[in-house]
């Protein structure tokens, strides 16, 4: 089974061509340095009668949408690795060197987390 860190991120719909543009920066770098997949999507279909839309835990604002993404990497373990080789890689240093004007989103709002694969196709 693989390992797979998701991300939920509050943007500004008028930030999205930026956006992109770094997302497309950081799946370089992830997938140089081993990732499996690396998939950034941008909310469309977010209000579903009956259930918690992505905005909600994202703490979307006016004006804002969500990017729900993820990275899979063959374990913890490798997960690690790949995250040490990426977070030292220039392009990323350089990304995260932004101020928080310079960046697209809050990054204090960003969701993060480290997931176990229990099914998987």
């Amino acid at each position: 089974m693989t390992y797979v860190d998701g991300f939920l991120i509050p943007l500004p719909a008028k930030n999205l061509a930026r956006y992109r543009r770094m997302a497309r920066t950081a799946c370089r770098v992830w997938m140089e340095h081993g990732a499996l997949e690396y998939r950034e999507c941008v909310g469309d279909d977010l209000k579903i009668k009956g259930v918690v839309p992505f905005t909600k835990p994202a703490q979307c604002r006016k004006g804002e949408t969500v990017i729900f993404a993820w990275i899979v990497y063959k374990s913890r373990a490798h997960r690690d690795r790949v995250n040490a080789r990426a977070c030292k890689d220039p392009r990323l240093a350089k990304m995260m060197a932004m101020s928080p004007k310079e960046t697209p989103f809050d990054m204090k709002r960003m969701i993060y987390g480290g997931f176990n694969t229990i099914v998987e196709a």
